[in-house]
């Protein structure tokens, strides 16, 4: 069983069938020990970020969450992607879940933001969650934050708006992405079962 995890933002249920698209059964819970029990973990998200880490906070998650990315396959996605570095600037500075070394910053100026639609992944590494997309791949984002890794290590694909920015990370079976594989067609739906055969590999 994948869970998703609950900390009272939005996006949760169309993860949850994307994921049921893909043949997985995903339970969207807030319920700790159910996250601890889950073979998989999947932290999905849209809205802001100091919002999102006070949620979890709130919710007695944020531990919970430290720990499923130490010892499952777990899985970023849009927010749930930020969330996984050390800090935000975004409405000042915010600590993050330190996951994943660096910073979320604001897209730069001269380009529309959020950064909306569909827009092309470049992969600068071999990566099981990419299993079977082929490079150039379109995927449909929203965002106007992206995330700046202090180490080139865990970047897996970027993508160019306004500059290259990380679209993808990955070490070892945890993965963040910054685009929504549950919005992007069967190519995301992909990206959601190859994570879904990881779980099943261990």
């Amino acid at each position: 069983m994948i869970a998703i995890v609950d900390y009272g933002v939005g996006n949760l249920r169309s993860v949850q069938k994307g994921f049921e698209k893909a043949g997985y059964r995903a339970v969207i819970t807030d319920d700790p020990s159910q996250i601890r029990g889950a073979r998989a973990v999947v932290l999905p998200g849209v809205g802001a970020f100091a919002d999102a880490m006070a949620n979890l906070r709130r919710s007695g998650l944020l531990e919970v969450v430290k720990e499923a990315a130490q010892d499952k396959p777990f899985l970023g996605i849009c927010l749930g992607l930020q969330l996984m570095f050390e800090a935000s600037e975004e409405g000042g500075w915010h600590e993050g879940l330190g996951i994943f070394p660096g910073k979320v910053v604001r897209l730069p100026a001269g380009v529309k933001v959020p950064h909306m639609g569909w827009n092309q992944i470049h992969i600068k590494k071999p990566s099981p969650i990419l299993k079977g997309i082929p490079d150039g791949s379109y995927f449909y984002f929203v965002h106007s934050y992206y995330v700046f890794p202090t180490t080139s290590d865990y970047v897996v694909t970027t993508t160019d708006y306004g500059l290259e920015f990380t679209s993808v990370v990955g070490r070892g079976n945890v993965f963040g992405i910054q685009f929504h594989p549950e919005k992007s067609s069967q190519l995301g739906l992909k990206i959601l079962k190859n994570f879904g055969e990881l779980m099943e590999e261990c």
